[in-house]
């Protein structure tokens, strides 16, 4: 069997090809000044790397849940994963260039950020945010960014992989490897649970800074599980069309588009939760967040739950559609680019409401009420709905993924052959 993948010169090419346009649509959107200080190139910047830096996390998160819970049906896939959880480093160098814009105001993602956001002596003087200081700051925002990533990479993706790879050739029967990787992923657990939550918090939810959820770490994470379980099938059916990954079994992809099915569901629960419970509630300080998103972004909010509940529950619910690759390629490509859309609707609307607010702040002591389309609603490209720049922008970060995520299978069997679990995933049956 060939367990040894080529990552060969006509994909690197593709792949190189897609990340050119991908930086191509990112400059022309950085030109585009319909919203004020470069919002749009700024916003997409944000989006995709919190995107995709979320999916390489959430992997190497399932892969230490899974080995502390003893599971071994997914041992013979694990490298999969393992190859997602290296992209966390070009996750902190894309998160970088976000701090670079915190510190320098190159942006205006974060209304937290202002100057005199916090002294009771300024015009801009905000008691809310000033309340929120000890935790929305510029301080906490770079060294929360760099310290978690850099320890999530650095102190256990790495290590993790390295003592995968070595047991393949120096695993003996005292498991000496296994145990150690099982170590690194208990202590994981805990670590990534308070650290994902912390950095969610500051990265996406402190846009709208006003509003809070309590439910939004758990919301957030849940879209990066079934982004990753969807990209892991469609990345195994590649593979195996290949004429690699002949272990995968259908029985190992029904497992996954269960797991695809009930997350999907788990999603919806939350998104009902966020949204139903706070609503009725009528908790005004929660609420504001749905009533801009309803009222004023109704494609975004529908379609949202349509491409992530309506459509993968009713393709997933009969079991002979998780055994068939066309289906479940079709529901997996819904609902990745549906859980983007995810988090395009959590983060757009708030960044386009804090670059109106700091251009009419700024222009208001002058008499100058801005651009006409600063603070005004109606259809606004790559905000209102995704443009064709941001569909690019998508495919780009998406090739820089796999890139990353081949080069990295390429360096390692993809069956990690002395896996003490290994046999029983390799006549793992449901």
């Amino acid at each position: 069997m060939n367990n040894q993948f080529t990552f060969e010169g006509k994909q690197r090419t593709t792949l190189i090809g897609f990340i050119i346009l991908g930086a191509i649509c990112l400059g022309l959107s950085f030109l585009d000044n319909t919203v004020p200080y470069h919002m749009r190139f700024w916003s997409n910047f944000l989006h995709n790397t919190v995107f995709f830096t979320g999916i390489s996390f959430i992997s190497l998160f399932v892969l230490a849940a899974f080995t502390t819970a003893y599971g071994g049906w997914y041992v013979v896939m694990k490298r999969v994963w393992e190859a997602y959880s290296q992209f966390l480093i070009v996750g902190l160098l894309l998160m970088l260039v976000i701090i670079a814009g915190v510190w320098g105001h190159f942006h205006h993602l974060y209304h937290w950020a202002a100057d005199g956001i916090t002294d009771p002596n300024s015009p801009a003087y905000d008691p809310i945010l000033a309340g929120k200081a000890g935790f929305l700051n510029k301080y906490w925002y770079t060294f929360g960014t760099i310290g978690f990533i850099g320890m999530w990479y650095f102190v256990f993706a790495v290590p993790m992989r390295r003592i995968s790879v070595a047991e393949d050739t120096e695993g003996t029967t005292d498991f000496e490897h296994h145990e150690r990787y099982r170590k690194f992923s208990a202590f994981f657990l805990p670590i990534a649970a308070f650290s994902s939550a912390a950095m969610i918090w500051q990265w996406v939810m402190s846009i709208d800074s006003h509003w809070y959820s309590t439910m939004f770490a758990w919301y957030s994470t849940a879209s990066w599980f079934v982004s990753a379980l969807a990209l892991t099938i469609m990345t195994i059916i590649w593979l195996k069309s290949k004429g690699y990954y002949e272990q995968v079994t259908d029985e190992h992809i029904h497992d996954l588009g269960k797991l695809l099915f009930a997350f999907s569901v788990f999603w919806t629960y939350l998104w009902f939760s966020q949204f139903m419970l706070i609503w009725y509630a009528n908790i005004g300080e929660e609420t504001i967040y749905f009533k801009e998103r309803v009222t004023n972004y109704p494609v975004l909010w529908y379609g949202n739950l349509v491409m992530n509940f309506v459509l993968p529950f009713l393709i997933l619910m009969r079991n002979s559609t998780k055994r068939k690759y066309g289906t479940l390629i079709l529901c997996c490509l819904l609902t990745f680019f549906g859980h983007w859309w995810d988090f395009f609707m959590m983060i757009k609307p708030g960044a386009k409401i804090n670059a109106d607010h700091a251009y009419h702040a700024a222009h208001s002591a002058g008499g100058d009420h801005g651009h006409a389309a600063h603070g005004v609603q109606g259809f606004v490209s790559g905000f209102t709905l995704p443009g064709f720049l941001e569909i690019g922008i998508f495919l780009g970060f998406l090739a820089l993924f796999l890139y990353v995520v081949l080069g990295q299978l390429a360096k390692a069997s993809l069956v990690p052959k002395n896996d003490p679990y290994l046999g029983e995933s390799l006549h793992h049956h449901v």
